[in-house]
């Protein structure tokens, strides 16, 4: 089965090439493409986070990867499934965040905390609520932390 997702936003920051690390001083505007509706963002101020749901739009030339390899290339961590890891060239090419939401602004929202480069098409808004958040703790392996280290630095 296909389907085609269409954007409803786009993401606009400093941030204009690939990059892994340092994201936590990127502050982004994410404004409504011009047919949705700014009523559909009527109480989203309620909340203090929302998950962005975005497209690696620079990444879509790019053969996916439908196996495994090694996170960011580093031979130093295992080679592990593109299920395992949050690489951009996924099956999809789809992305996703939990961001602070700053403020909205009319059919803008301005979010802190979004890994998206300027450009970047949004296809969904959710807001963050506690009961979808994990009801246990979180275990991930040693290698994703030492990855994470200067993520949000």
């Amino acid at each position: 089965m296909e389907f085609t997702i269409r954007p409803i936003a786009k993401v606009s920051n400093s941030r204009s090439e690939m990059q892994d690390d340092y994201w936590a001083e990127i502050v982004s505007e994410i404004e409504l493409e011009p047919d949705i509706s700014p009523e559909s963002l009527d109480g989203i101020d309620t909340f203090s986070h929302l998950e962005i749901i975005y497209i690696f739009h620079k990444t879509i030339e790019n053969k996916p990867v439908l196996g495994s390899e090694h996170p960011r290339e580093n031979k130093r961590w295992p080679k592990v499934g593109i299920f395992a890891q949050r690489k951009k060239n996924r099956p999809n090419h789809i992305g996703s965040t939990i961001v602070e939401l700053l403020r909205r602004d009319g059919r803008k929202l301005l979010v802190k905390y979004l890994d998206a480069i300027d450009g970047t098409p949004v296809v969904d808004i959710k807001p963050v609520m506690r009961e979808f958040l994990p009801m246990s703790g979180i275990s991930q392996p040693d290698w994703s932390k030492e990855l994470m280290i200067n993520y949000w630095e």
